[in-house]
């Protein structure tokens, strides 16, 4: 399915060796994430299918700590490969996502999850 993804949205993702794959589609002018820095993203989460589970527009901006764990581990990874700046496409493996549980709301059991995110401000 992912590389099904990958080759209908003509992208060229990096993959990583624990299967999260990302592309930068426009690169920032910031410096690199580093780990425990505090991230805030615009983002628009959609399931394989390309339908919209989640987005900033209605939830927020997301804030995390990078490499913290407190995102899913895909897009805890990936965020580490970022810039201030970047905009990015992230493909999320369900082990790396909600796995077998799903997260009990919008995304079921075994999602593959596509983020597509925009990096505003690192502290």
């Amino acid at each position: 399915d992912i590389q099904n993804y990958i080759s209908r949205h003509k992208l060229q993702p990096i993959a990583t060796g624990t299967g999260m794959r990302y592309q930068v589609m426009k690169d920032g002018a910031g410096t690199l994430i580093q780990p425990g820095q505090r991230v805030s993203m615009e983002y628009v989460l959609n399931n394989i299918m390309g339908d919209v589970i989640y987005s900033s527009d209605n939830e927020g901006v997301k804030i995390v700590e990078a490499g913290c764990g407190d995102v899913e581990a895909g897009l805890d990874e990936a965020i580490l490969h970022l810039h201030e700046g970047d905009v990015a496409k992230v493909i999320i493996p369900s082990h790396l996502g909600y796995g077998l549980q799903g997260d009990h709301k919008s995304i079921p059991p075994y999602s593959t999850l596509i983020y597509t995110l925009k990096i505003i401000a690192v502290k």
